[in-house]
């Protein structure tokens, strides 16, 4: 297990997922012995750290419940107690703060050892171990947290002066601008900056640096700047060379075609160094990936580092491929003879270029090859069998295809994650920043504006040139204004430098340029490819798109698309491009049909699965499906084809409960029903009805629905058993509830089992257990569920297991038999955290949650309940937030604390669905605690 406290304190399992921890006390705790892991920390230090100056009456309890709380979702096994106190059983080095002070002293190391390359990775690697705040959770531990902050900016420094000694001028103005308006009177970070500022050609600014340090630091400290900064200062009016000098060995070098850029270099460190090693190693590298990715400004830099002699040879207006070897001929400055002589043959090109280079030390950059791949491979090959010292570096949209060759794809630059903490400290953020600055002097990324950038940056795929692009708009529009653009980004991007290759002063012009390219196989299947919004499969790609396996992979290989875990995507930008030409084809309607009918087809295939052995392969399957399944439901029910959703929802419904996605899947379920209005198809009576459960979903059920409800409890009595749609057997009883009459509804039942298939015969089972249960029949029931139970375990399939042993501990908690029950809960959330149902995850924890309070052990039900509750809200489950909202009500309650106690129940009734008939004893509940609370507020 891992752990996190470089910001919210995370516990990782072993398959890097987080694990719940509960409430504020215990992530203070966990936080508080991850930050001495490893060591025994004092009971007073921990009570200190998590109560501060106002610890509750009783500490030691306190304490003791907060301990109890984190084994049961640890394992009691990393919690040791000690007479002196607790120990977390861990190593150190799975902590992300211990790991990073390793990692910050071992670039520090570095880079004093003369190694900046290996410091700056390593420097990376530990400040990308920083999610935010350190040790938020433990807010007391104020001096750890300060040490650790000190730490981070101390290492940010190191890193800094790595990048600065591997020549990165450029690239760390806008970042150190950043960090010396943070951090003002840090003196290195000012002495940094005058540097950076000097190696980029602005040696007035790096001067005006030093003046506002100075006086800065006179009128706030009384102080003169200390000796780093006064060098940086000396050097720069001296104009010391050394001062803007990058640690790469410097000799008498022919740089030709290499020209001094004018922008800085930013977001690239890692694929430099890539690049620099592979060179070593390999003697022809290319680079490879989507127009705009930054492939020509990555292989100019290393070109820039490379030792030796190198050539830059731009392929980009050479349009005759008999033409290559004469542009290297021209980049070479290896010109035509000036006289002619009659005897003297005339040398073809490729013979000089032979000559020229046989006995020469050369990197040879073959830029932007793409649309003459065949005769660069041809010339390359030649050059380096004849030439023993060459180096070639190649960049284009697709591989040479020789032997030798080292690949490097060049991806878009990393965006932050959803929940990420400085966002600078990404690499496409930190571009938009510094070419914003440059059109907009002083422009920052701060707390203000961070999502606005994250969400403009995230949408241009991460692309090196679409930022700089909009970056530039900059100059007449808001970021405002550029984000709601961007659904039009064609249009938007459109002004680029007037001296850059047609090409690239455009979005649109980038990403044509390699449309153009294609053939007409690879743009009819680019332009049908763009139906799937997340990605296809090879085989679902040839039979939406009626093209052959080959012309995706085609795709693949000149960057169109890439390849994720085994699904050939788009970036969408590329996707927007090529939906245009599919507008144009006017195929759009006949592509989105085939897309819907091939994911009815695969839901038809799944369903059968899913009640199987097999379930959990097909529900991951159907989860890299989930966004394509959704768009095809919405095509249909906007195209009109009614048949079709009311198919598509009756057989996703099965996979659609497993998963918890009930708000999604109710509002699709919604718009199909709205669409349909009073149109029936009586051969899809059992789909309807489906449709009708799943719209119930989202909770409380409007008026028309109560009449669709009507309506299918008209279409299938209770006694119906379905024929077609499986998992309508499990909706209808848990929708409409039993009828008046229980004993007839047993009759039913047990009479059908045989005759049914095997799932179906497992949940009459568990449905007789519950009716013998709702009669008083305890014995009986428990016979049918132990039935069921067998049944579900003969044919593997976890959903019904976690739904039979459940109800199996809803006897003992019935019958007042709390340990069985607790167990029983415990069996049942195992399971299903190994099927991945978040729901069921959830009504287990409340089961437990109930169970635990009937023991009496109100700490633990607690964080059950308030773990329940947070699954809960993210997948949109009301009746398991209800559950758990009243739950947490009772545990307030019992505690005496009725403030909380009627917070927590109203909260619970205001989201309790009144259509589910399994919410009933929710409802129930929640009336007699609020019932008890209002008799205690008459009895004060």
């Amino acid at each position: 297990m891992r752990f996190q406290i470089l910001g919210p304190t995370t516990a990782l399992d072993e398959a890097g997922e987080p694990v719940m921890l509960g409430g504020p006390r215990v992530r203070a705790l966990l936080t508080l012995l991850a930050l001495h892991a490893g060591h025994v920390v004092g009971a007073e230090q921990l009570v200190d750290g998590m109560y501060g100056e106002r610890p509750p009456e009783g500490l030691a309890n306190a304490l003791q419940s907060q301990v109890s709380r984190l084994r049961r979702v640890l394992g009691r096994d990393l919690v040791e107690f000690h007479p002196a106190g607790y120990r977390l059983v861990a190593d150190p080095q799975d902590v992300d703060a211990h790991r990073f002070e390793l990692l910050a002293r071992s670039g520090r190391e570095a880079l004093a050892g003369g190694d900046p390359g290996r410091a700056a990775v390593v420097l990376r690697e530990a400040l990308e171990l920083w999610r935010g705040a350190p040790l938020a959770d433990a807010p007391q531990a104020e001096a750890a947290a300060a040490a650790l902050a000190e730490l981070r900016l101390a290492a940010t420094e190191d890193r800094v002066q790595a990048d600065l000694d591997l020549g990165r001028h450029r690239e760390l103005v806008a970042e150190l601008s950043q960090l010396t308006t943070a951090h003002p009177l840090r003196e290195r970070l000012r002495a940094q900056l005058m540097r950076a500022l000097y190696g980029s050609g602005r040696q007035a600014e790096a001067l005006t640096v030093y003046e506002e340090a100075r006086k800065l630091l006179d009128e706030e400290l009384g102080v003169e700047p200390g000796a780093e900064l006064a060098a940086a200062h000396l050097a720069v009016l001296r104009a010391d060379p050394a001062l803007g000098a990058s640690a790469t060995p410097a000799g008498p070098r022919s740089r030709q075609g290499l020209r001094a850029q004018l922008t800085s270099f930013v977001g690239r460190s890692e694929e430099l160094a890539q690049v620099g090693e592979r060179l070593l190693t390999s003697r022809l590298v290319t680079l490879i990936g989507p127009g705009g990715a930054g492939k020509t400004r990555l292989a100019t830099e290393a070109a820039e580092q490379a030792t030796g002699d190198v050539c830059i040879v731009p392929l980009a207006p050479v349009s005759d491929a008999a033409d290559v070897p004469r542009a290297v001929l021209a980049a070479l400055d290896i010109r035509d003879a000036l006289l002619y002589i009659r005897d003297r043959p005339t040398l073809d090109p490729v013979a000089r270029l032979v000559t020229a280079l046989t006995d020469r030390k050369l990197l040879l950059v073959l830029d932007n090859c793409e649309h003459l791949v065949a005769a660069t491979a041809e010339l390359t090959d030649l050059l380096l069998a004849s030439c023993p010292d060459l180096r070639v570096l190649v960049t284009g949209r697709e591989a040479l295809g020789i032997t030798g060759e080292s690949i490097l794809p060049v991806a878009p630059l990393r965006l932050p994650p959803p929940e990420a903490g400085d966002p600078l400290t990404y690499p496409a953020i930190r571009l938009f920043a510094d070419r914003a600055a440059a059109v907009r002097p002083g422009f920052v990324v701060d707390a203000g504006n961070a999502a606005q950038v994250t969400h403009i940056c995230r949408a241009l795929d991460g692309l090196p040139l679409a930022i700089e692009l909009a970056a530039a708009r900059l100059r007449t529009l808001s970021l405002s204004d550029i984000a709601a653009r961007l659904d039009d980004r064609f249009r938007l991007l459109t002004r680029g430098s007037r001296t850059a290759l047609p090409r690239h002063q455009t979005l649109h012009a980038v990403v044509a340029w390699s449309w153009d390219l294609l053939d007409e196989d690879e743009r009819r299947l680019a332009a049908r490819l763009t139906v799937f919004v997340g990605g296809a499969r090879p085989e679902a790609a040839e039979r939406v798109c009626g093209l052959p396996e080959d012309v995706l992979f085609s795709l693949a290989e000149k960057s169109l698309v890439e390849v994720v875990d085994g699904r050939f995507r788009m970036l969408e930008t590329i996707r927007a491009f090529c939906a245009e030409r599919l507008a144009d084809s006017g195929e759009v309607a006949a592509i989105r049909d085939a897309h819907a009918d091939y994911y009815l087809d695969l839901v038809l295939t799944a369903d059968s699965y899913l009640r199987t052995r097999e379930q959990v392969e097909w529900l991951a399957r159907l989860d890299d499906e989930s966004d394509d399944l959704n768009a095809a439901l919405r095509w249909v029910t906007e195209s009109g084809r009614l048949e079709l959703g009311l198919r598509l929802v009756a057989y996703s419904a099965c996979y659609w409960w497993m998963r918890g996605h009930r708000v999604t899947s109710a509002n699709l379920a919604s718009e199909l029903l709205a669409a349909l209005g009073g149109t029936r198809f009586p051969h899809l009576d059992e789909e309807f009805a489906t449709c009708v459960l799943v719209t119930c979903w989202a909770g409380e059920a409007h008026h028309r629905l109560q009449e669709q409800l009507a309506e299918v409890r008209e279409l299938l009595p209770l006694s119906y058993m379905p024929m077609r749609v499986e998992f309508l057997m499990m909706l209808l009883a848990m929708f409409t509830g039993p009828p008046d009459d229980f004993e007839d509804i047993y009759g039913v039942v047990v009479d059908s089992i045989p005759q049914l298939p095997p799932w179906q015969q497992a949940l009459a089972s568990s449905g007789a257990g519950f009716v013998r249960q709702a009669l008083g029949q305890f014995d009986l029931a428990r016979v049918h569920f132990e039935q069921a139970r067998a049944a579900f375990s003969a044919i593997g399939e976890r959903w019904g297991l976690v739904l039979v042993v459940s109800g199996l501990g809803s006897l003992y908690q019935e019958q007042g038999d709390y340990g069985p029950a607790c167990a029983l809960a415990g069996e049942a959330l195992a399971t299903a955290r190994e099927l991945g149902a978040k729901t069921e995850i959830a009504e287990s924890l409340c089961r437990r949650g109930d169970a635990l309070q009937g023991l009496a052990d109100r700490a633990a039900a607690g964080a059950d309940y308030a773990q329940a509750a947070e699954l809960s809200r993210r997948n949109g489950s009301t009746e398991m937030l209800a559950w758990a909202l009243l739950g947490l009500g009772e545990v307030a309650l019992a505690d005496g604390d009725l403030d909380q106690a009627r917070t927590s129940l109203t909260q619970a009734l205001e989201v309790c669905p009144s259509s589910w008939y399994s919410a009933h004893s929710t409802r129930r509940r929640i009336d007699e605690g609020l019932t008890t609370l209002d008799r205690l507020a008459q009895e004060r």
